[in-house]
């Protein structure tokens, strides 16, 4: 795998992931190729750069002239490709950032490979898919593809799962590694599973509360309070609302079946009911909650139908917070024990991802197993 030192960064596809990674290597010195099969996506990519770097510009405090000469600089070092091959012939690494689907992503891997060197390395944006099943379209050299999984927005989470995959050569992973690392980035390792460490390990944050308002234990404010009193900046259904309530039973679903199905993770009829009728959160004006300009969001009722209980509300605020916090300290654990991550990954992971207070385990150090419920206890199938 000797190759020359990277410098050349191929970024394919320009949307909000794709542009975000590569402004993160621009700032980092590095020349970076965009391409997205959308020649609109590929301006509106570059515009997102420019403005990101901009803002980048201000919060490192430089005068206008300063900022102005710095994101020129960082700009200059922006190529666009008109088509996959030309922007991967020569970079040092390619990072793919399309559509989360497999078969798109496999005909794209099956191009880069056939368009760069043996020490190029391909690595996969992927939030939920194998990376063993995207390298299988890496006929020549499927040793050199493995995911870097960065979080949004990329510039500012400092968080990149590093996956291998089943044919991941060890010193591709290592390289990856060092470079996100001199990227300003903090990598963890995680197995080619189901969700990898965030979206699996967190995931009862939100199926937790779902549960909670499922059984009228607490009222959709009372969780969100609660959890935000717990140290965290927002609560599970503000989050939901955020990025998208489809998004997130999409990602609550993949974890789940990839998984085997287990109780535990079962996706909420809530979340169903939602998306079916249209209420996603945030960008439809209407989720858990309803968004008018300039206006505090309100609650939006469900409907007895689909959650009879949901005006209750008969636990109090630091139990309600407990229970979420034990249900994702059990799934931490039952990730550790399968082998996903190590405990100072998976607490790193949790923390910089996520947005937590701290890592499960370091929660489950702090209260005591007496505490914790059974959280500690790896045979646990909640």
């Amino acid at each position: 795998m000797d190759s020359p030192p990277i410098s050349t960064l191929a970024v394919i596809g320009a949307g909000t992931m794709g542009a975000g990674i590569a402004q993160v290597a621009l700032e980092a010195g590095w020349q970076v190729r965009l391409h997205d099969a959308n020649p609109a996506g590929l301006d509106t990519g570059r515009r997102r750069i420019r403005d990101g770097l901009a803002k980048r510009a201000a919060r490192r405090g430089l005068e206008a002239g300063a900022a102005d000469d710095w994101v020129a600089s960082r700009l200059g070092e922006l190529h666009a490709s008109s088509t996959v091959e030309r922007a991967a012939e020569r970079a040092d690494l390619v990072i793919e950032a399309i559509v989360e689907d497999l078969a798109a992503k496999q005909a794209l891997v099956e191009a880069v490979d056939s368009a760069c060197p043996p020490g190029t390395i391909l690595a996969t944006n992927t939030s939920a898919l194998s990376i063993t099943a995207i390298a299988t379209a890496a006929a020549r050299h499927p040793e050199r593809v493995l995911g870097l999984h960065f979080f949004n927005p990329a510039p500012v989470l400092r968080l990149v799962e590093v996956v291998p995959g089943a044919a991941t050569d060890s010193e591709v992973e290592a390289r990856a590694t060092s470079i996100v690392t001199g990227w300003g980035k903090t990598p963890v390792r995680s197995t080619d599973t189901p969700g990898f460490i965030v979206n699996r390990v967190n995931r009862p944050f939100t199926i937790e509360a779902l549960r909670l308002v499922e059984a009228g234990a607490a009222t959709v404010p009372q969780v969100d309070a609660a959890i935000r009193a717990d140290g965290f900046s927002m609560g599970p259904f503000e989050l939901m609302d955020l990025v998208g309530i489809d998004v997130n039973l999409a990602a609550a679903t993949g974890v789940w079946e990839g998984l085997g199905r287990p109780e535990r993770l079962r996706p909420s009829p809530i979340q169903g009911w939602l998306v079916g009728h249209g209420r996603l959160g945030r960008k439809s004006g209407t989720g858990f909650y309803r968004y008018r300009d300039g206006h505090e969001p309100v609650l939006e009722p469900l409907p007895a139908s689909v959650a009879p209980h949901a005006t209750r509300g008969s636990v109090p605020a630091h139990e309600v917070a407990s229970r979420i916090r034990r249900a994702i300290a059990a799934e931490a654990v039952l990730a550790r024990e399968a082998g996903v991550a190590t405990e100072s990954d998976i607490d790193t992971a949790l923390w910089l991802g996520a947005a937590h207070p701290e890592g499960p385990f370091a929660w489950l150090r702090r209260i005591g197993p007496d505490a914790a419920g059974g959280a500690g206890d790896p045979t646990i199938d909640r």
